[in-house]
């Protein structure tokens, strides 16, 4: 029997026993076809009516499909769960039908569980029939699941739509899915997923573990990849849902020390101010060892044990601190941190360079490294608290980043220079907030062209006689930047056609004739306007040319397949083609880019909010938000630029972009161009965003 099967339910009489193949499969698909007659009562066509047609991002950023779709009973006293994705277009009119019932209900949004993607219904009406679920403890991967929908059949008198499978993988997206092989797209989103026996293992949801909100996962319909929110955990927080709370996820407030997710124990990088675990005492370098009792070996294993969490659990961790081990109890779980400004120094750092410390290329005016006297050409070599008696070494801009990451604004630190002229001094400078300032122009002496070399990594002494550890030589980390394959062949430069692996995406690559693979080259992942397509390659480069060459800046432009704007479905192959730039060519992470124009423009936002590990500033023009952004994260930092044609009939919807933006702590950079309409930058603009993307990495 072919497990990815898209059939309607008919009734049919019980095969008899036999022991031939035919005999049997036609067994197993009774059996399935049982196990769908029983829960059919409880799949409800959902309508929507009103609402915009896109989701994320005003204009024609992504595409919600229309037509019905399906929710599933909970509560026989009128409660229908469905997948939060069916209400992302705030539609005006919700109306829920359900099997043998004539009427069709008004439906109420009680709450939405954003962490799980679900939202609840109410409707007026009694002796809704609940269906079973299946224990969670019960779960095998290779067990038979058959994926429900109504939005194929939108007669709910008939049987609902079927997709046959198994369960493929438990646990995911963080401990909060079951994965599937059957099919699972927005026709069967918030229907469930049933075993054999007719119980329910889970609401289908879009999921993605790389990001949160409406369309995450969306991508992924019809992939053999689906997901499903465990029926089990549904139920247990529906008596919150039902009291018309709103549930988030729950954070603990820190960030990793490394990108290393599976290799490395999960040692803390920084710790978010009032969050708890700053209130529990959780410091940079501790190393977390378990989550409530249960034993986390990296920091994939981290999130796992805190992914099914909620804003208000409580948990207990358990902690090594040096050669100390620690336990913390009754760590209450917050929603959404609320990240404070970024802490501002007012440094650009020459790049490439694995000598420790950082050398000083640019001080920004009246900047707190400005006023304590920092000056171009200074290494800094030590940082620390005003009040320290000893100041800290560290190695290179990743460090002191992470360092000022765990700082508020205002704190006062203290800095060892070592000056152009050789000699030692230290200053105190008070932090700021992180400015939106783009200097008037940058030293050409961005780099030190040995971005392949390995980093120099400081020494740990023992306190007795201050002697180099033997295993110091031996801990230094292996060079990150592959620079045996780099070596391999030459780079391809130029502007190079690429297809990605599975052949069904197309983007081009602008790589600058001068390049050089010790240099940090900043990203930029071109978004065309709806309806190019890619076809503006030829001008693109032109325009970007000199600046790719004198600024060392690779271009990626991914075409869309659309006319009328970019899917949600093509967020993940975006990504996809910027990372396959990253591993060929050496890319400075903390200056990849989102750039685009309309509705390139809104995916670039959606990217932004979305990719944070991957996105760490977003350029638009002549476009709009559409929602509401989502907060700043401490540790992940994100800045915009952000221009407005003062022709452009959206110039004034633009420009209240920066508001929004910057009541959520993000530097934001806001131009509106008078003479301009809807066409590309003008050349003081452009000159401008150059300038603004060679100092995305100050700190």
């Amino acid at each position: 029997m072919k497990r990815f099967a898209f059939f309607a339910l008919f009734a049919l009489a019980a095969p008899a026993v036999a022991q031939s193949p035919d005999a049997l499969n036609e067994a197993t698909e009774q059996a399935l076809r049982d196990a769908a007659r029983k829960v059919a009562p409880s799949v409800v066509l959902i309508e929507t009516t009103g609402g915009t047609e896109m989701i994320g991002g005003g204009q024609r950023q992504i595409r919600k499909g229309t037509g019905p779709t399906t929710g599933l009973v909970v509560a026989a006293d009128g409660y229908v769960i469905s997948s939060a994705f069916n209400f992302a277009n705030k539609p005006t009119g919700v109306f829920a039908t359900l099997p043998g019932r004539k009427e069709r209900h008004v439906a109420k949004l009680v709450a939405t569980d954003h962490t799980r993607m679900l939202t609840l219904l109410k409707i007026e009406a009694t002796g809704l029939p609940v269906p079973e679920a299946a224990p969670k403890a019960d779960l095998r991967i290779g067990q038979w699941a058959v994926a429900l929908g109504r939005a194929l059949v939108p007669n709910p008198d008939l049987p609902p739509s079927v997709s046959v499978g198994v369960v493929s993988a438990l646990g995911r997206i963080y401990g909060k899915a079951i994965q599937t092989d059957a099919k699972v797209s927005p026709v069967n989103y918030g229907g469930p997923l049933v075993d054999i026996d007719g119980r329910v293992l889970g609401v289908l949801v879009p999921a993605s573990p790389r990001g949160e909100g409406d369309t995450a996962g969306v991508e992924w319909y019809d992939s053999g990849i689906g997901f499903a929110v465990p029926f089990e955990d549904v139920l247990a927080a529906l008596p919150r849902l039902r009291e018309g709370k709103d549930l988030r996820r729950g954070r603990l407030g820190i960030t990793p020390k490394t990108a290393d997710q599976y290799g490395v124990p999960p040692t803390v990088g920084t710790v978010a101010p009032d969050s708890p675990a700053a209130k529990a005492g959780i410091q940079t370098g501790d190393v977390i060892l378990e989550i409530d009792g249960k034993p986390v070996a990296h920091h994939t294993a981290l999130l796992t044990a805190l992914g099914p969490k909620y804003e208000g659990d409580v948990v207990s961790v358990k902690l090594r601190r040096g050669k100390e081990e620690v336990k913390l109890d009754g760590l209450k779980l917050m929603g959404d941190l609320a990240a404070p400004p970024t802490a501002f120094l007012g440094v650009v750092p020459v790049r490439d360079d694995p000598e420790l410390g950082v050398e000083v290329r640019y001080v920004f005016p009246k900047s707190p490294a400005d006023a304590a006297g920092v000056k171009p050409g200074d290494r800094i070599m030590k940082v620390g608290p005003a009040e320290a008696k000893e100041l800290r070494p560290f190695s290179g801009r990743d460090a002191i980043v992470a360092l000022l990451d765990g700082l508020a604004p205002a704190t006062e630190i203290k800095l060892e220079l070592k000056r152009k002229d050789g000699k030692t001094e230290t200053v105190t400078a008070k932090l700021a907030a992180m400015t939106d300032g783009v200097p008037d122009a940058m030293p050409p002496n961005d780099t030190a062209k040995r971005a392949l070399e390995p980093r120099k990594q400081v020494q740990v002494l023992r306190p007795t006689d201050a002697r180099p550890r033997p295993q110091d030589k031996k801990d230094e980390p292996k060079d990150e930047k592959k620079a045996d394959k780099k070596d391999e062949k030459k780079p391809e430069t130029g502007l190079l056609e690429r297809t990605t692996p599975a052949k069904d995406h197309q983007y081009w690559v602008y790589v600058p004739k001068n390049y050089d693979p010790n240099v940090g080259h900043a990203l930029v992942v071109w978004l065309h306007a709806a309806g190019h397509g890619g076809k503006d390659a030829n001008d693109m480069v032109s325009i970007w040319q000199d600046v790719c060459e004198d600024q060392h800046v690779i271009l990626v432009g991914p075409k869309s397949e659309s006319e009328t704007g970019w899917l949600a479905s093509e967020a993940e192959f975006v990504q996809e083609a910027a990372r396959d730039v990253v591993k060929e060519y050496t890319v400075d992470r903390r200056r990849v880019v989102a750039h685009g124009m309309g509705v390139g423009g809104q995916m670039a936002f959606y990217l932004g909010f979305n990719a944070r590990d991957l996105v760490r500033g977003v350029a638009t023009s002549g476009a709009v938000l559409g929602t509401a952004p989502k907060p700043a994260e401490a540790g992940q930092r994100l800045a915009f630029f952000v221009v407005a044609g003062g022709k452009d009939p959206l110039a004034k919807e633009i420009a209240g972009v920066q508001p929004q933006l910057a009541e959520q702590k993000y530097a934001t950079t806001f131009r509106e161009v008078a003479e301009m309409g809807k066409e590309y930058l003008d050349r003081k603009t452009f000159d401008e965003l150059a300038r603004w993307i060679d100092s995305l990495d100050k700190f």
